[in-house]
């Protein structure tokens, strides 16, 4: 079951089953975050019932964001990914050993989300400018220290995630050695609508990995394509990892990590040894497509020039001590 969050054209929003082209009103007035939080199999009961009505074309509403998450983590579990773009940013070539040991993970915003065909809005000041084809898991279960096998079944269903990044910021700022700040928060796409668990369940391998094709096209371009299978880690063994002497919610967001094999422009340009292809730039359009799920599509744009920031105070702190003593 596809669900969607959308706009009428009144401007009123609201909740409902996308399915041959037409979109059926949920039941019951209710936010996705709220249809999640009830679980699956109240989802699907609902959903059913919205099938009965007669719903409206796809094309006279505007998609949203799917769902207003409870948190976003973003994992990196594909090596090929990871070795890429550490070429890029750092020069380095290899994995590092720490990779191996978990599927490793940062918080994200979940403050700037766009949804379909809306303009990505890059920092001015950025000229590197990259997608990040994902997939992304929405849990749909409460839990703590879970097991793999406990996390698959914790999960709700999934959607698509661009993780915009600015990768001159981003190259900038994580040699403080903290992570990526505003090189990422500006802008994260989620889209086109949630795809409930049960309907990719066949499509999970013997080890719990979804066996479905993601490509990535610039302008009409084919750039990137795999399989979501390549992971190093299930989305199962995500939510646990997630949950891990901590706690994962109902509308908590998981993204996958970038693909390889070209999910990025960063792994590329690290394997070419220069920007090949080229960085974004206004007006570039990019599409994501995963099977079984579908596509999102955005148009890059740049945010008004921010405004300055003070300099940094340089101080002695031992000498300022000494001398307030």
């Amino acid at each position: 079951m596809r669900l969607a969050s959308y706009r009428r054209p009144d401007g009123s929003t609201a909740v409902g089953v996308v399915q041959d082209d037409r979109v059926h009103p949920w039941p019951v007035d209710s936010t996705m975050l709220q249809i999640v939080q009830q679980g699956l199999a109240r989802a699907l009961e609902l959903g059913a019932t919205a099938l009965d009505a007669a719903g409206v074309p796809l094309g006279d509403v505007t998609l949203l964001v799917p769902i207003a998450p409870s948190s976003m983590r973003d994992f990196v579990t594909f090596e090929e990914h990871v070795e890429g773009v550490r070429r890029s940013m750092d020069g380095v070539s290899g994995v590092p050993e720490a990779w191996y040991d978990a599927p490793t993970f940062y918080f994200t915003n979940p403050h700037t989300l766009i949804g379909p065909d809306e303009p990505v809005p890059f920092p001015a000041s950025s000229s590197a400018r990259d997608f990040e084809l994902e997939v992304a898991a929405v849990v749909g279960q409460a839990g703590r220290s879970l097991t793999s096998d406990e996390g698959q079944d914790a999960i709700f269903g999934y959607t698509l995630l661009n993780d915009w990044s600015a990768r001159d910021l981003q190259r900038r700022e994580m040699q403080v050695s903290l992570g990526p700040a505003k090189g990422k928060d500006f802008a994260n796409t989620l889209g086109p609508w949630i795809v409930t668990r049960d309907e990719l369940d066949d499509r999970l391998d013997a080890d719990g990995f979804l066996q479905l094709w993601c490509s990535v096209a610039v302008n009409g371009h084919e750039i990137g394509r795999d399989l979501l299978s390549n992971m190093g880690w299930s989305f199962g063994t995500m939510v646990a990892y997630a949950s891990r002497d901590s706690r994962v919610v109902p509308g908590d967001v998981l993204g996958s990590g970038t693909i390889g094999n070209g999910g990025c422009l960063a792994e590329l340009w690290g394997r070419a040894g220069e920007q090949v292809p080229p960085p974004l730039e206004d007006g570039d359009v990019v599409t994501l497509t995963v099977e079984g799920i579908g596509s999102v599509t955005n148009q890059v744009t740049s945010a008004p020039p921010a405004p300055a920031l003070p300099a940094v105070r340089r101080r002695s702190a031992s000498a300022a001590r000494a001398e307030a003593s």
